[in-house]
């Protein structure tokens, strides 16, 4: 379980924006970084309510719901800006890669380390930072699916979420939407018996019926329940194949297949 506390606020429909508090002390975890800001007026407002001080803002891709709050917030508090250095972002300070060393980011005041993992494919150089058992994956991963492929391609989205199958089960995943019920519809489409699925729906039921996000989630359940994900389970081949109509021979034909099926259904 990690020790680091992140608190969210709701933006637009279904966005969550996401502050990542120092550790231990209260004046330390006064101190905020910002993660994938689309609009200001919130943060600020929740800032100036709760006396935080922001120390920094974590991009992990261009699109405007990730980034529009940027340059408002940079004025108001003159922060430096992390992003992805593959992808045209005029506010970014520091531009991250995979490549760099670790820790890529260190707070040393917040008592916070982050690592950079490239996963393109949503978009073509999105990026997502690790550490402290928390994943801050944008729209890379969600809770139940995955991103559209936008620019990238789905060998590059297939190989981008192998990667999260390397990672420790205990990881909390921390997307930036409340996408779970739909995503978990489609999953039900691909594994009907599957039973951790069938709970996770009606957690995920409860959960929304009292206005809970259903993030974070964890890499273990992503890993039971998320077909894009378990693109190397014989249930999730035979359902592609089924959908496809012909056979498929390797795990990055799953996934794709996978993907065009939610993308005909949406």
């Amino acid at each position: 379980m990690s020790k680091v506390k992140v608190t969210y606020i709701p933006a637009f429909d279904d966005n969550y924006i996401w502050f990542i508090h120092g550790l231990s002390e209260k004046h330390a975890q006064n101190q905020i970084i910002i993660v994938d800001p689309g609009d200001e007026i919130p943060v600020i407002e929740t800032i100036e309510a709760l006396n935080y001080t922001p120390q920094a803002i974590f991009i992990t891709h261009h699109h405007g719901d990730h980034t529009a709050g940027v340059s408002a917030l940079v004025k108001k508090y003159q922060l430096p800006v992390y992003g992805p250095a593959n992808e045209n972002i005029p506010q970014i300070s520091n531009k991250l890669s995979q490549q760099q060393e670790t820790p890529a980011i260190y707070f040393p005041l917040m008592g916070l380390t982050f690592n950079i993992l490239d996963v393109p494919g949503h978009t073509k150089g999105h990026i997502a930072y690790f550490g402290h058992q928390l994943l801050f994956i944008g729209d890379t991963l969600f809770a139940g699916g995955c991103g559209r492929i936008f620019e990238g391609t789905a060998e590059q989205m297939h190989h981008s979420l192998s990667k999260l199958l390397q990672m420790d089960d205990s990881t909390l995943v921390y997307c930036a939407h409340e996408y779970t019920r739909d995503n978990l519809n489609f999953a039900q489409r691909v594994e009907p018996e599957n039973l951790y699925l069938k709970q996770r729906i009606e957690d995920t039921q409860i959960l929304r019926q009292n206005n809970q996000p259903t993030v974070p989630s964890s890499l273990q359940l992503e890993k039971q329940t998320n077909p894009f994900l378990r693109f190397e389970m014989d249930s999730v081949k035979l359902a592609a194949e089924a959908f496809a109509g012909h056979p498929l021979n390797t795990p990055a034909e799953v996934f794709k297949t996978i993907r065009y099926w939610k993308d005909t259904l949406d």
